[in-house]
C-alpha cells in the first residue's frame, strides 16, 4: 500500500535497477552546432545557445504521452510556457513498440517523433533508433538507472497496482478473487504485454504472485489464461475514457495512473496485493532521425529540472533523480507526503530479465489468451 515515509527504498530499488508541421533542420540556428549530434548542452555553447536553438525550431513533437499518465499534461503546458515552443502530442495512446514503428513509419517526416517515453523491454530492444545526449545534472541520475553513453536513462517509476470500480465489484485481495464470478468481464491491461511497459509489468506482477519468479513470466501468462477462460479478462486497453465510461471496472496499471483515475472518477480506487510489489522505469531517449533536434536535448534537459521531476511526483509517480532532490531540499515536501512511499517487497526485472520474458511473452501470450 502506499504509505507516508521517506522513499529511500525507492533510491536503493532505482540504483539496482537497470514513449504539425515543423523545421526538418539538423543544425541549431545558434552558430555551426550540427544539433543532431551534440551530446551535451555544452556542444552548443551552453543552456543558454541549446535554448536559442531549440526555440529556432520552434516545436517539439512527443508521442505516447497522455496528458494523465505521470502528469504528462502539466509537464508538457508547462515547457511550451517556459520555452515558447509548441509541444506537438500525437497518439497519445500507443504502446512503446508503436512508438518506435511511428519513428519508422514517419522516418524524414516533420511529424516524426523527436522523443520516446519506453517501458525497460522495447527500449533495450531499439538501441539503434537513439541518439546519445547526457543531461546537465547527469551525475544525479544514479548509474545503475542511465546507459553509460547517453543512449537511454529512467526517468519515473511506480508499482503495477489494481484500480477497480468499488461501485461495482469488491475490492481484490487476491490473484484468485478475480477469477471470481464478482469480475466477470471486468478485468483489463493497459495494452498488449508483448508491446506495452505497463502491460507486461502487469504479467510480471501475476508471476511473482503465483509463486512464479522473475525469470519465467509463464506462471503470470497461464493465470490470464485462466482469467480469460473463466470470462472475466476483456480486451479492451485502459484508459481514462473507458474507466470513466464503466467499459474497465478492474484495471492493472501502474500506481500513477490508477491514482489519476482515482481523482476523477468516482468510486475508482486503488489498491496493492499483499506481498511482492512490482515496480519498473520507464526510459527517456532521442530520436536518432528526430526533425528537431535541438529541441529534443532541450526536452530532455527539462524533464530531468527539479522542476519537471517534482512534477512527476505530483503525478504519483517517483522520478529517478528523488535522492538527489531529497539531498538538495529542492523536493516537493508537500507532493511527497501526499504521495507517501512504496513498501513491501519490491521486485523488479534486469535487463536481461526483461528481454528474455519479451521473448516468452511473443511465444505464448496470443495463444493464452485466444
Amino acid at each position: 500500500m502506499f504509505t507516508k515515509r521517506t522513499l529511500a527504498a525507492v533510491a536503493l530499488v532505482a540504483a539496482s535497477a537497470i514513449s504539425l508541421s515543423g523545421c526538418s533542420t539538423t543544425e541549431a540556428a545558434a552558430g555551426d552546432v550540427d544539433a543532431s549530434t551534440a551530446t551535451t548542452a555544452e556542444d552548443f555553447g551552453g543552456m543558454d545557445a541549446l535554448i536559442a536553438a531549440a526555440q529556432a525550431e520552434g516545436e517539439l513533437n512527443v508521442i505516447a504521452l497522455p496528458d494523465n499518465w505521470a502528469n504528462y499534461g502539466e509537464i508538457k503546458a508547462l515547457f511550451e510556457e517556459k520555452y515558447d515552443i509548441i509541444v506537438n502530442s500525437a497518439d497519445p495512446d500507443v504502446s512503446s513498440a508503436e512508438e518506435i514503428a511511428a519513428a519508422d513509419n514517419l522516418k524524414g517526416q516533420d511529424t516524426a517523433p523527436d522523443v520516446f517515453d519506453l517501458g525497460t523491454a522495447v527500449a533495450l530492444d531499439s538501441l539503434d533508433y537513439f541518439a546519445p545526449y547526457m543531461v546537465a545534472n547527469w551525475d544525479e541520475i544514479p548509474d545503475g538507472n542511465k546507459e553509460a553513453t547517453g543512449l537511454w536513462y529512467n526517468d519515473y517509476t511506480g508499482s503495477m497496482s489494481i484500480g477497480y470500480d468499488s461501485n461495482s465489484v469488491p475490492e481484490p485481495t487476491s490473484l484468485d478473487d478475480l477469477l471470481s464470478a464478482d469480475y466477470r468481464g471486468a478485468v483489463a491491461l493497459n495494452g498488449d504485454p508483448t508491446q506495452a511497459g505497463a502491460a507486461f509489468a502487469a504479467v510480471g506482477l501475476a508471476t511473482v504472485h503465483s509463486g512464479g519468479t522473475l525469470d519465467d513470466f509463464t506462471p503470470g501468462i497461464e493465470f490470464f489464461e485462466e482469467l480469460n477462460d473463466a470470462g472475466n479478462f476483456i480486451p479492451v486497453n485502459v484508459t481514462g475514457a473507458t474507466i470513466a465510461a464503466g467499459e474497465t471496472k478492474v484495471a492493472f496499471d501502474w500506481s500513477y495512473n490508477n491514482l489519476a483515475a482515482a481523482a476523477t472518477v468516482d468510486g475508482w480506487k486503488v489498491t496493492t496485493l499483499p506481498g511482492a510489489v512490482y515496480t519498473s522505469f520507464y526510459n527517456q531517449a532521442i530520436n536518432v532521425d528526430a526533425p528537431h533536434p535541438a529541441a529534443a536535448r532541450l526536452w530532455q534537459e527539462f524533464l530531468y529540472s527539479p522542476e519537471a521531476q517534482n512534477l512527476f511526483i505530483v503525478g504519483g509517480a517517483y522520478p529517478v533523480t528523488i535522492q538527489a532532490l531529497q539531498d538538495a531540499g529542492t523536493v516537493d515536501a508537500a507532493a511527497l507526503d501526499a504521495l507517501g512511499a512504496l513498501e513491501g517487497e519490491l521486485v523488479t526485472p534486469t535487463p536481461e530479465q526483461a528481454e528474455e520474458n519479451a521473448t516468452i511473452l511473443a511465444e505464448k501470450w496470443a495463444a493464452a489468451i485466444s
